[in-house]
């Protein structure tokens, strides 16, 4: 079972204390200037989970944005308190996925890109009672049932090349390492996350060859992916970015500079 977190409604009776327990899920939203869709995507999320029976939080890590992104999270988390907004320096989306995943404490982190390229009603097949047996759910445009729309047929091409190395070099059996939607149990992700040193774009490749590393169960989730204008992926030139990232991930491993426990370390929880 999750930690409690143990809180008193009196400050004088160490008697009233009772425990907290952490939601069941919160949605992770790193956002680097996305002050013209992140409004829409906080209606459309908070829209959904608050139909849901389980309890939610949303947290949106803002990366250093030069933009209004944060002020307008601000704004909309005055009227809907279970949103929360994280600032940290700009450091690339990977740092800001690590400080988000960390800073949440529920039992399930839902990785949710800020384009909301995949309908949020498909979140429910990453989640107990679809999907029982996991510790990383992993969202796919690629394996049986999976849908792209409107997709550049360059990006595409140049996602499934990177796909092929990390494939050959680091995650072999994962067919969709990029796509922005993951599902991580919260004892995995306090696990994993400290360990991760990529900063950017290939965060996604290091966090999975940690997973497999320890023995972690990943499961593609087939989900339809729709192509999103003002993408901040540059398919060529953060192709050569990520693959860089991936040769330092084998170098790190080769120099030993990941400690991560074995599979029987991680612990799993229960399902509600």
């Amino acid at each position: 079972m999750p930690p409690s977190i143990w809180t008193s409604s009196s400050s004088n009776l160490a008697s009233d204390l009772t425990p907290v327990q952490p939601p069941f899920l919160c949605v992770v939203i790193p956002a680097y200037n996305e002050e013209q869709r992140i409004q829409a995507t906080l209606d459309d999320v908070t829209r959904y989970l608050s139909a849901q029976a389980y309890s939610w939080t949303v947290l949106v890590v803002d990366d250093g944005s030069a933009d209004a992104t944060a002020s307008i999270v601000e704004t909309f988390a005055r009227d809907q308190p279970l949103v929360e907004l994280l600032s940290v320096p700009h450091g690339g989306k990977g740092s800001a996925v690590k400080a988000g995943m960390l800073h949440a404490t529920a039992q399930f982190r839902f990785l949710c890109d800020a384009d909301l390229s995949m309908p949020i009603e498909q979140l429910t097949r990453f989640l107990p009672p679809a999907l029982t047996d996991f510790d990383i759910a992993l969202g796919s445009r690629e394996i049986p049932g999976a849908r792209r729309f409107d997709e550049p047929r360059r990006r595409h091409l140049m996602g499934r090349l990177y796909n092929g190395i990390t494939r050959t070099l680091a995650v072999p059996g994962v067919r969709d390492t990029q796509c922005g939607f993951k599902c991580f149990r919260g004892p995995v992700a306090d696990r994993l996350f400290p360990l991760q040193r990529t900063s950017g774009f290939g965060f996604d490749v290091e966090i999975l060859y940690l997973a497999r590393r320890m023995g972690l169960r990943l499961v593609e989730v087939p989900i339809d992916w729709y192509h999103r204008a003002n993408s901040k992926v540059r398919p060529i030139q953060d192709g050569f970015t990520m693959t860089a990232d991936l040769l330092k991930v084998r170098w790190n491993s080769w120099r030993g500079r990941y400690n991560g426990p074995t599979r029987e370390e991680t612990p799993s929880e229960e399902e509600p």
